[in-house]
């Protein structure tokens, strides 16, 4: 993704695109890898001298609120970040701590019955265990 298509991605979530923003996105679009605010700050501070940990958290913090992102609790030790929210769950990888995408998940996993009293803001999936890599 382009910084033009990640400004642009903002906008559809009313999002102001500032320099800062736009970057933080367009990172996250680029690497799917469910960076931490840590890996994102330490990407984009060289390119961005006036950015700092606090301007990468805060604007984290405003995408997962218009839901731009979504934030990931699959690893203990750090909130992850994912800028896909479509329907999908995550593997973590307990030797190496990647997470991995998985996708074409059942969409029945992501039901719960018509009548519960429930009003489901969001929902995550997650599997633990060792990647093939590292299994090898």
């Amino acid at each position: 993704m382009t910084y033009m298509q990640a400004h642009r991605y903002l906008m559809q979530y009313s999002i102001r695109p500032s320099v800062q923003r736009t970057a933080v996105m367009e990172y996250l679009m680029n690497h799917k890898t469910h960076p931490t605010v840590d890996e994102i700050y330490l990407a984009l501070s060289p390119g961005i001298p006036t950015l700092s940990k606090t301007t990468v958290y805060n604007t984290l913090n405003l995408f997962i609120e218009k839901g731009a992102v979504q934030m990931l609790t699959i690893d203990e030790k750090n909130a992850r970040y994912d800028a896909d929210t479509s329907k999908h769950a995550h593997f973590y990888c307990g030797t190496c701590g990647k997470v991995h995408d998985i996708m074409n998940v059942n969409p029945e996993v992501f039901e719960i019955p018509s009548n519960s009293q429930f009003t489901i803001h969001s929902m995550q999936l997650s599997y633990y265990g060792t990647c093939t890599s590292c299994n090898s």
